[in-house]
């Protein structure tokens, strides 16, 4: 684990967009790191339905979507607005 990507406990549901939202500190600046409904569905292999499945799949797969993140945070691969998409 690389200690300098940190991931904190704010986990948060948008209902417009289906996605949720986790945020990793890279020396000491924010990244907002975004998986998707149907991401966290192949995931968790689960079927998700609202803000309370996807987070309990989460908290399944909370490692894995972590060690994705760091990986393409390594590997730069922000959008156009400085997310990551797991």
């Amino acid at each position: 684990m690389n200690q300098s990507i940190i991931f904190t406990d704010i986990i948060e549901w948008d209902e417009a967009t289906k996605k949720l939202s986790l945020i990793a500190q890279v020396q000491g600046m924010n990244v907002t790191c975004l998986i998707d409904t149907s991401r966290l569905e192949k995931l968790a292999s689960l079927t998700i339905q609202n803000e309370k499945e996807a987070l309990a799949a989460f908290e399944q797969v909370r490692f894995d979507i972590e060690d994705i993140a760091e990986a393409l945070i390594e590997s730069e691969s922000f959008d156009e607005h400085g997310f990551i998409h797991v």
